[in-house]
Parts: structure tokens; C-alpha cells; sequence
């Protein structure tokens, strides 16, 4: 992703009041963060905000939390909520390495990926949000019966996240290799930025959806 520096964007994310400061003070009590007891989700690498803010319409009775690390992308999914404000959606300006820090064992329901950075050199395997490294990271922080879903248009990376579901000790429960063709996996889809893009140029969009193995 070519990132436009934008002057001002870190003060901008400070005073907004739709970024939470020191999330890493609020783990084991988000549903407190949003004042009651509804499951909570988060986007992981959420960019503009636009999939998220639509699922947060969409999903009055469920919390998100939109996490990215960088200010400047961040800064257009504040503009979004100045436009169209939503009580259960929230963001943090975070790398996601950080997860198990900000989030307690057990306290996510959900988490999305979408349109993750692919790292295609091999050396940087690791950084691949799909990889078995950020894998570990994210099933210690979801229920029990919590899941992940994984969009994106790159083929390689989609075949890179399939295989490290077994040494990861993940399951699917739904692969598509063509979701705007596949009529129940594209049920309910809202589109990111990047899909809307790549979709209308014709690239298939893959997706999974898994668990973690109970027996992991």
C-alpha cells in the first residue's frame, strides 16, 4: 500500500474521540469500553474503515473495533464516523502484533482480515497476517467458537493461508475461491475499498472462514 503522508494525522488521531488511547488498559473489559454486553468483533488491518463502518450499520447489536496501524489510513475512517457516527464501532491505531495485549484470552467473538498486505518475499513469511505466527496470536484471543474470516484477490497469499491451517491447528468451515459467484458464502458481504476495485476489474475474490481445533 503507497501511503500519502497527510500533515497532522497523528494530532488528528489523538484528539479523536473515536480512537481509543491505551487500549492495552482496557483488555479483558471491552464490553465495558462500549457499555454492555454485546459480542465484540474486530478488523485487523481495517485501512479507509469502509468494511467495518458497514458492518457496524448493518450490525447494530454486535461491538467493533477497527484496528490500523497506520495514522494516515486511519484518518479517513474518522472522517467516516464525523460523517455517520455509529455507538458500537470503535478504532485503534495499533500493529496487530500486539493483539494479545490489547485483548484478553476469550474476548473476541470474530475477526476479520481483508486484502492483508501479501509480503511476497519468502523471508517475510511471518509478517503475513494469515501465517501460523499471527494465527497463534489471534486463537488465543478468540471464544472458544469464535472464528476468522480471511478475504483477499491475491491467489498466492489465499494458497499460503490454506496451508498453514493444519500446523496452525485450524480448521475451515467455508472456502470459496470466487465469492461474488459463490451464492451463500456472498451472503451479507460488504466490500472493502480494495474489493470493490479488484471485483470490477473481474479478479475473483477467495475467502475462508475457520476455527481453531478444540483438541489444540
Amino acid at each position: 500500500m503507497r501511503l500519502r503522508n497527510v500533515t497532522g494525522s497523528d494530532e488528528k488521531i489523538a484528539a479523536s474521540k473515536y480512537v481509543i488511547k491505551e487500549p492495552e488498559t482496557k483488555k479483558g473489559r471491552w464490553s465495558g469500553v462500549f457499555g454492555n454486553a454485546d459480542p465484540v468483533h474486530i478488523e485487523v488491518g481495517m485501512g479507509k474503515g469502509q468494511f467495518i463502518h458497514g458492518m457496524a450499520k448493518e450490525n447494530p447489536h454486535i461491538n467493533y473495533i477497527g484496528i490500523e496501524r497506520y495514522s494516515t489510513v486511519l484518518l479517513r475512517a474518522i472522517q467516516k464516523m464525523e460523517t455517520e457516527e455509529l455507538p458500537n464501532l470503535c478504532f485503534l491505531c495499533e500493529d496487530a502484533r500486539n493483539v494479545t495485549e490489547i485483548f484478553a484470552e476469550n474476548e473476541i467473538d470474530r475477526i476479520y482480515l481483508n486484502f492483508s498486505d501479501p509480503w511476497p518475499k519468502d523471508r517475510h513469511a511471518k509478517r503475513r497476517l494469515p501465517s501460523r505466527q499471527f494465527l497463534d496470536r489471534f486463537g488465543r484471543i478468540l471464544k472458544e467458537n469464535g472464528e476468522l474470516e480471511f478475504k483477499t484477490d491475491n491467489k498466492a497469499l489465499f494458497a499460503f493461508a490454506l496451508e498453514e491451517l493444519e500446523p496452525a491447528g485450524w480448521e475451515t468451515d467455508a472456502v470459496t475461491f470466487d465469492l461474488h459467484k459463490d451464492e451463500e458464502m456472498v451472503k451479507g458481504n460488504i466490500m472493502t475499498e480494495y474489493e470493490e476495485k479488484f471485483s470490477s476489474m473481474g479478479n475473483p475474490i477467495y475467502k475462508y472462514i475457520i476455527h481453531k481445533k478444540k483438541d489444540v
